[in-house]
């Protein structure tokens, strides 16, 4: 089948593009290759992916909808979207253009120009406030932290909206804490490893009492291709998946995890604050995807993290 990948050249949206390519599917790519953190390395990405590739911006309405209808995709796998709860507290407006009016360009294209499944990133972020633990999909999620979580909940509720009004089928994942190789420069261990290895010292916030639910990539894959391939089919059709790992860990586990891997100790500066934007836990209840798709995530920390280091040697050759 042909499917259209966009945010493309991102962290997750090269894993799925590269997996579709794996199993024999045609892929359309876009992305608008922004300079949020370190355009080589979405080049790079975008350099290991045999399909065509398309650079323009998803909050470009026009520009989405001709590529829809020029390229026809069976399916839809949305994941472009302004990344990074923390760099929404100053550049606000890039959140609402690109996660907001970007997710409205992909609506309205698959609206007008058809397509079998759409398939959309949201994020374990939009459990903001909540502190039942695990988190389900069947809790409210009407307390977020962040403009960015704000923006990732008003994504479902579209989705939800033009599910019903016009019969598109729509699944979204939130996704918990994806790390792994070709990983994001702003996320946690990349910026540990990072540190680390240049001899500086890491800001461990709340004392290292944060529990995170880390799912590794290759996992968050599996399940998006697996939800990809089976439509909802309900009134409306519509549904909602948690994707994580369902075994947090705590963040100063986590470095020590890291620590082995790299062979090095790391300066940790305690700090006992956690930003305002930040929870103390996440943990995700995956019943549900085990449920319809068979499949949970299940890659051990310890093996997820030796393989990001040994990318991240090789990458960058240290």
């Amino acid at each position: 089948m042909k499917v259209l990948v966009t945010g493309i050249a991102g962290f997750i949206g090269y894993h799925v593009a590269r997996r579709l390519l794996e199993r024999g599917d045609e892929v359309v790519g876009m992305d608008n290759l922004n300079e949020y953190y370190d355009v080589r390395l979405k080049q790079r990405r975008l350099a290991r992916l045999q399909c065509r590739f398309e650079r323009l911006d998803v909050a470009d309405g026009p520009a989405v909808a001709k590529l829809v209808e020029e390229s026809r995709p069976d399916r839809v796998v949305h994941l472009a979207a302004q990344a990074g709860v923390r760099h929404s507290l100053s550049h606000p407006h890039a959140y609402v253009e690109s996660n907001v009016s970007g997710f409205l360009s992909v609506l309205e294209a698959v609206r007008h120009h058809g397509a079998e499944h759409l398939v959309y990133a949201s994020s374990s972020s939009v459990y903001g406030g909540n502190r039942e633990m695990p988190f389900s999909t069947e809790q409210r999620a009407d307390t977020p932290l962040s403009l960015y979580a704000a923006s990732k909940r008003a994504n479902e509720l579209m989705a939800h909206a033009y599910s019903h009004l016009y019969r598109i089928p729509c699944t979204g994942l939130r996704f918990f804490s994806v790390y792994g190789p070709w990983g994001r420069p702003d996320m946690a261990l990349f910026m540990f490893t990072r540190a680390i290895l240049e001899g500086r010292p890491i800001e461990v916030y709340n004392n290292g009492q944060v529990r995170r639910d880390f799912t590794y990539v290759d996992d968050v894959v599996e399940a998006t291709l697996r939800v990809l391939d089976g439509a909802p089919a309900g009134d409306p059709p519509c549904r909602l998946y948690n994707v994580g790992s369902h075994q947090p860990v705590m963040l100063t586990e986590f470095i020590d995890v890291l620590e082995e891997c790299l062979g090095t100790k790391a300066e940790r500066i305690l700090s006992p604050l956690l930003p305002p934007d930040d929870v103390p836990a996440t943990f995700a209840d995956v019943t549900d995807l085990e449920r319809d798709f068979g499949f949970s995530p299940a890659t051990p920390v310890r093996d997820g993290v030796a393989r990001f280091v040994r990318w991240y040697r090789e990458y960058y050759a240290v």
